[in-house]
């Protein structure tokens, strides 16, 4: 079988305009199931770390007639420009749509673009979801458009090695008590930053970006209110969270790392940085990097059951049928399955996400298979501590636009030292404006 991937789509082609978006034709081939007499193709599109390929195999097995074919993005920034200049168009996007959770607000916006999942059993399946992913991928009329594949909630990565040569405890549990426990705080983690960095002269955590995006996460409200509205200018609870890590990052707690790069893997290795912001499909990515840099188990990461500020959810995905589908039918069966219990339990192994079924998760943690590449962590068990109490933060329809395009280069500005908390917040207020509000 030969599946496409890993097609690099690196253009950085603006957002295509919602209004450019044409009616799609609801399609549905010639009406008949799939089989041996019936053959046909279905489409899908991922980004990331999916784990699908085996999966991919075992469906098409189980499905004679069916052939999937498979591209997978290299990340869901570009993801999304390429779901939305094919929106635009009125044609090519694929049969199954992977949906990243930032910018599900936009595909909200056309919603009716998309096949209501309702039609084709969501009803019947919709309690293997915890609530909120499944109410995440339902539109404000009650339709179904994506199956929720896994959720992001927040634990924190930390270096062994490095916290043993800073005197800090190294054993997972006494880390979590170090930072707080439950009553972890964001203050706790800079100033315990700003104690490593008195001891070390090393940076604490890699980047700004993240960690502003895992404190935006966890407001009740983020970059829109519940209501939709945007929810930056004059918010003094956001500028905050902001000067607090200006203040942290202003004093060389950040390693300025490229992020999703970080020296092709290389700072995970070399000691660049002692803890990492980690929602359960980081792990995935840690790995990659680690792989990448020749490093592994030797290079000491681990994995602490606490997060600053507490529970918070980064990420997670959706899979939905465009209304251009030829073979909408097809299609929701396969979403469905993929998404399914089961599928979860083999997708997680696979790309070390966190599934968004209950049953799944009850496995995973039933089965404490240890995660030999970060010191035998209990992974199944993290995080599901750490997905209680999440609340699903409303996400606009520009709610990963702003994340990526507008306060990512702001917060560059804290990690280069090229501008003040004032002027990078000033700068996203600029770029808010460039971006969303006169776009």
């Amino acid at each position: 079988m030969e599946y496409s991937r890993l097609r690099k789509i690196t253009a950085l082609a603006g957002v295509a305009s919602l209004a450019l978006v044409a009616s799609g034709c609801g399609g549905g081939g010639n009406g008949e199931p799939a089989g041996a007499d019936n053959p046909i193709a279905l489409t899908v599109t991922t980004f990331g770390q999916f784990g699908y390929d085996d999966l991919y195999a075992a469906y098409e097995d189980q499905n004679p007639g069916v052939t999937i074919e498979a591209t997978n993005i290299d990340g869901s920034a570009n993801a999304r420009t390429d779901a939305f200049t094919k929106l635009a168009a009125g044609s090519g996007l694929s049969d199954v749509v992977a949906v990243e959770e930032g910018w599900l607000g936009s595909i909200m916006e056309v919603s009716d673009q998309f096949v209501d999942l309702n039609e084709h059993g969501a009803a019947d399946i919709k309690d293997n979801w915890v609530d909120w992913k499944f109410e995440q991928g339902t539109d404000p009329e009650g339709r179904v458009i994506g199956y929720g594949t896994d959720i992001g909630p927040q634990a924190l990565c930390f270096n062994r090695t490095l916290f043993e040569e800073a005197g800090l405890p190294t054993d997972r549990e006494e880390v979590a008590e170090l930072f707080g426990g439950d009553e972890a705080t964001w203050e706790t983690y800079f100033d315990l930053g700003r104690q490593y960095n008195e001891e070390t002269g090393k940076a604490w955590y890699d980047q700004s970006s993240f960690v502003w995006n895992s404190m935006v996460n966890q407001m009740e409200e983020g970059y829109y209110t519940a209501d939709g509205e945007l929810n930056v200018e004059g918010n003094e609870a956001m500028r905050a969270q902001f000067d607090l890590l200006a203040g942290g990052t202003l004093d060389g707690l950040s390693a300025n790392q490229t992020q999703f790069d970080w020296g092709n893997g290389q700072a995970f290795v070399d000691g660049s940085f002692a803890v990492h912001v980690c929602p359960a499909w980081m792990l995935g990515t840690i790995k990659e990097q680690l792989e990448s840099a020749g490093g592994g188990a030797e290079s000491g990461w681990d994995v602490a059951d606490v997060f600053p500020g507490g529970a918070s959810n980064w990420g997670g995905a959706f899979l939905s049928v465009p209304e251009s589908s030829e073979h909408p039918a097809e299609a929701a069966k396969l979403a469905a399955w993929l998404t399914a219990p089961e599928q979860q339990v083999k997708q997680s192994a696979a790309a070390n996400n966190f599934p968004s079924t209950l049953e799944a998760q009850a496995e995973i943690v039933e089965a404490a298979v240890p995660n030999e590449l970060f010191n035998n962590a209990p992974y199944g068990a993290v995080f599901e501590s750490r997905a209680e109490g999440v609340v699903a933060q409303f996400k606009g329809p520009y709610d990963s636009v702003i994340q990526e395009n507008v306060f990512a280069p702001a917060v560059k500005l804290l990690d280069t030292g090229e501008g003040t908390a004032d002027e990078a917040w000033e700068e996203a207020l600029t770029l808010l404006n460039d971006q969303v509000v006169n776009n």
